[in-house]
């Protein structure tokens, strides 16, 4: 049976994680567009409108989903579309506008655990605040910890994947953009077959979090 404080907690949880994701990819549209790319830009996502930008699926019906099965818990926006070949580097060009994505979650989380009403002691996090709005800034804060940190994941479609061909030669990055397909798959069997193999990503969120309080 669902407790109406689980559906809340899940509503919360989805009115949060919208717009974070909405963040996130804009930053990667903002960012192409200071390279070379106005792509995202004509085609109407440097908008924070969250209808140019919500996957019913990725961004609703699965999270709220997974959330409710007590599962881990991920999501997305549509992707703003990039062409690299309007950068004057490529895959440079490609690894930057990939990182903006995760850094502008990172800045939220660190402006949130600044600014909130948190501490920090003996490594556990406190509320020195109770309230809707105490619970929805922490909320974020761990939302946003959470987007930074799995994004890294160097597993493709995840920005952390585009730092790779910073380091392949021409043939290692044409294998690597026919591997790039299988991508998602891998990431889905990580996360709900072989859980424990993410494990020390909740780690990595406790840190993040703890360092932006």
């Amino acid at each position: 049976m669902i407790h109406d404080n689980e559906i809340l907690d899940v509503v919360l949880f989805v009115a949060i994680l919208i717009p974070s994701v909405i963040f996130h990819e804009v930053a990667h549209g903002f960012v192409a567009r200071r390279l070379g790319d106005p792509t995202a830009k004509d085609a109407g996502r440097l908008t924070l409108n969250p209808i140019k930008h919500i996957d019913p699926f990725g961004s609703v019906l699965l999270p709220a989903f997974l959330a409710l099965a007590g599962q881990n818990v991920f999501g997305w926006a549509k992707p703003v579309p990039v062409n690299p070949n309007r950068f004057q580097r490529p895959v440079g060009g490609m690894a930057i506008t990939a990182l903006a994505g995760p850094a502008t979650n990172l800045t939220i989380a660190l402006a949130i655990g600044r600014l909130g009403p948190f501490v920090e002691l003996d490594g556990m996090i406190f509320r020195t605040a109770d309230g809707l709005g105490t619970r929805v800034l922490i909320g974020a804060l761990i939302v946003n910890a959470a987007l930074a940190v799995f994004n890294m994941l160097p597993i493709p479609p995840l920005d952390g994947s585009r730092l790779l061909p910073l380091f392949l030669g021409p043939g290692g990055r044409r294998l690597y953009d026919q591997a790039s397909q299988y991508g998602l798959i891998v990431l889905i069997l990580l996360l709900f077959v072989f859980r424990g193999s993410l494990s020390f990503l909740g780690s990595l969120i406790s840190w993040v979090m703890r360092v932006a309080v």
